[in-house]
C-alpha cells in the first residue's frame, strides 16, 4: 500500500506538471507591412477616434450612426454570438478544475410474493429492505500535456475573434450609414439642380416660343428645345427614384421602417475632415478584422496542441467519501472514503487520432494563410481610400472653375440670343454643359465625402482592442 504522504507528493507533483503547458502563438510566417504608404497621403490629418463620423460636423448623420448601433438587426445578432463565445470558454476552462458531485439516494426493496432470489436482498424472512446513503464524488483529470489548458485558451481567442468579429461588424454598418446618407443628401441636391435647370430650359422655351411667334425663331429651334425641356423633366423622376432607394437602404441599416425616416441636412453642410493615416504597420493593432484572424490563428494551435495531447496518456484521479445505512437516522453514523487512480492511454484507434492532428495541422496553416490575406486586404483598402481622396481633390479644383465658366458661358448665350447676335443651337449646347458640370461637381463632392468614410473604415475606425 502506497503512504498517505507518498500520495500527496504525486498528486502535488501532477497538478504542478499539469500548469506548465506552453502559451499559445502565432506559426511563423506572418507578412510584414511596408514601411510607408505608396499613394499620396494627407501632411497633417487628426487621429480617428471611435466616434468618427462627428468630423463631418452633422449632428444628424450622428444620431442616425447612434441609432444604427443600437437597433441594427445583425449587431444585436453579432452581439449574441459573443455571449456564445463567452459561454464556450468558460465550459473550456471548467475542465481545468475538479469536479464535485452530491449524492443522496433512498432505496427500498420489498418481496410481494414467493421465498425470493440470490439477486434481490428481499427473502421470505426479511420481505422489505430499506437502504439510505450519501455520497460526495470528485474526479479531476491531470492536464500533464497541457491539453485543457489549450482548449480553454483557443476557446478565449475564438471569444476575442467574435468580439473583433462584432467591431468589425459594427464598423461597416457605421460606414454604409454615413455612406448611404452621403448619397442620399447628394441625389436630394441633385434633384434641386435638376429643377433649378429645368425651370431655365422652360424659361428658354418661352423666349423661344415668344421669337417663333414673330417670325424670329424656326420651329426646328422650338422642337430642340422642347426636347431638351422634355429630357430634364425625364432625368427628375429617376433621380427621386433613386434618392428613395438610398432611404430603404439607410432605414434598413437604422433598423427602422423607410416611413420613419426624415432627413434634413445638406450636403454642402458637410466639411471634409482631413484625416492621419499613420503607418501601415499600425493596421495590424487597428483593425478589427486583422484581430479577428490572428485570434482564430492562435487558437489553431491550442486545437492543435489538444490533437496532438489525445495520442499520449491521461491520468484521472478520483475520491469519493460516502455514508450509509439501513435506517434513515443512522446515515451518518457510516462514513467511509474511496481514492482511486486511472491511466488510460490510446493503442489502437485506427489512424483516427493521427488524422485528427493532421487536420489541426491543416487548418493552421490555413488560418495563417487567412491572416495575411486579411493584412493584405487592410494595406489595399488604405491605399485604394488615399489614392481616391488625392485624385478626386485635384478634380474638384478643377471642377468649380468648370461650373464657374459654365454658368457663364450659358449667361452670355442666353442674353445673346434675346438679342438676336447668337444661335440657339449655342444656348442649347451652354445648357447642357451647365447642367453637366453642375451634376458632376455634386457627384465628385459625394465622391469626396464616401472616399472619407472608406478611409476611416479602411484605418479600423479608432478600434482598439
Amino acid at each position: 500500500m502506497i503512504p498517505m504522504t507518498t500520495r500527496l507528493t504525486l498528486l502535488s507533483f501532477c497538478i504542478a506538471l499539469a500548469g506548465c503547458g506552453s502559451p499559445l502563438e502565432k506559426p511563423a510566417g506572418q507578412l510584414e507591412p511596408p514601411a510607408a504608404w505608396q499613394g499620396p497621403r494627407m501632411a497633417h490629418g487628426t487621429v480617428i477616434d471611435s466616434q468618427w463620423w462627428r468630423s463631418f460636423g452633422s449632428a444628424e448623420l450622428g444620431q442616425l450612426v447612434e441609432q444604427a448601433r443600437v437597433a441594427n438587426q445583425d449587431l444585436a445578432s453579432a452581439l449574441a454570438r459573443v455571449r456564445q463565445a463567452e459561454a464556450s470558454a468558460r465550459i473550456a476552462g471548467a475542465a481545468l478544475l475538479p469536479s464535485l458531485n452530491a449524492n443522496l439516494d433512498a432505496n427500498r426493496q420489498g418481496l410481494m410474493s414467493g421465498d425470493g432470489f440470490s439477486q434481490i436482498d428481499a427473502s421470505d424472512e426479511d420481505s422489505r429492505i430499506d437502504f439510505f446513503s450519501a455520497a460526495l464524488n470528485a474526479s479531476y483529470e491531470v492536464d500533464f500535456w497541457g491539453a485543457n489548458a489549450a482548449a480553454r485558451d483557443a476557446a478565449l481567442q475564438r471569444l476575442r475573434a467574435s468580439e473583433a468579429d462584432r467591431a468589425t461588424l459594427e464598423l461597416t454598418i457605421s460606414a454604409g450609414v454615413a455612406s448611404t446618407y452621403i448619397q442620399a443628401l447628394a441625389l436630394a441636391r441633385q434633384l434641386d439642380i435638376g429643377r433649378q435647370n429645368l425651370a431655365n430650359a422652360e424659361q428658354v422655351l418661352e423666349l423661344v416660343q415668344s421669337r417663333q411667334g414673330a417670325g424670329a425663331a424656326t420651329r426646328l429651334e422650338l422642337a430642340q428645345q422642347r426636347s431638351l425641356v422634355a429630357a430634364q423633366q425625364r432625368q427628375l423622376p429617376l433621380l427621386a427614384q433613386q434618392q428613395r432607394e438610398a432611404l430603404i437602404a439607410l432605414a434598413l441599416l437604422l433598423g427602422q421602417p423607410v416611413q420613419q425616416l426624415q432627413l434634413h441636412g445638406r450636403l454642402e453642410d458637410l466639411g471634409n475632415p482631413a484625416i492621419a493615416a499613420g503607418l501601415p504597420s499600425d493596421l495590424l493593432t487597428r483593425r478589427p478584422d486583422i484581430a479577428a484572424a490572428e485570434a482564430q490563428l492562435v487558437a489553431a494551435d491550442g486545437d492543435l496542441k489538444v490533437a496532438r495531447a489525445a495520442m499520449l496518456p491521461k491520468l484521472t484521479l478520483t475520491a469519493s467519501l460516502a455514508t450509509g445505512a439501513d435506517r434513515f437516522h443512522d446515515t451518518l453514523r457510516n462514513p467511509y472514503y474511496n481514492l482511486a487512480a486511472g491511466l488510460a492511454a490510446p493503442i489502437f484507434s485506427g489512424g483516427r487520432l493521427s488524422a485528427e492532428r493532421d487536420r489541426s495541422q491543416a487548418r493552421q496553416d490555413e488560418l495563417l494563410g487567412s491572416y495575411n490575406t486579411a493584412i493584405l486586404n487592410a494595406l489595399a483598402d488604405v491605399e485604394k481610400a488615399l489614392n481616391s481622396a488625392d485624385g478626386l481633390d485635384q478634380q474638384r479644383r478643377w471642377q468649380t472653375e468648370e461650373v464657374e465658366q459654365a454658368r457663364l458661358a450659358f449667361d452670355l448665350s442666353e442674353t445673346r440670343y434675346q438679342a438676336g447676335a447668337e444661335t440657339l443651337l449655342t444656348v442649347l449646347e451652354t445648357q447642357r454643359t451647365l447642367f453637366q458640370a453642375q451634376d458632376q461637381q455634386v457627384q465628385l463632392q459625394q465622391a469626396r465625402l464616401q472616399a472619407s468614410v472608406s478611409l476611416y473604415r479602411a484605418l479600423g475606425g479608432g478600434w482598439k482592442p
